[in-house]
């Protein structure tokens, strides 16, 4: 809905025609405590682990983590072809064709920037 004069925005008119926003790699973030590379992954796995049960498509869910583990340029094209609609570029907040919402915490999508190297 718009306003009364207001026409849809196409590719011409400068929009974009469908829902799905550029995707980008997520602003650098920093963790409450240094943690090392064996925390943060156990607390991806934690996390995929679990958010299927939080609601929406397990399809959907699968997608999002195959994006999230890829380069920016595969994310997108994975993103388009589940038929993601990305609400924010670097996917924190997705919808499916649904409705259904997708939140995912920045430490599933970057790492942070107090990571501990295992040396």
């Amino acid at each position: 809905m718009g306003c009364a004069g207001s026409t849809p925005a196409t590719k011409e008119t400068g929009g974009s025609s469908d829902a799905t926003k550029k995707v980008r790699k997520p602003k650098p973030w920093k963790h409450p405590q240094p943690i090392t590379v064996a925390q943060l992954r156990q607390m991806r796995d934690e996390f995929w682990d679990t958010a299927p049960h939080y609601g929406g498509q397990k399809e959907i869910w699968d997608a999002l983590r195959v994006a999230s583990e890829s380069e920016v340029s595969h994310a997108q094209a994975i993103v388009e072809s589940a038929g993601i609609i990305v609400s924010s570029a670097d996917l924190t907040l997705c919808y499916d064709e649904r409705g259904a919402k997708y939140e995912l915490p920045k430490y599933v999508l970057s790492e942070p920037t107090n990571l501990i190297r295992d040396s």
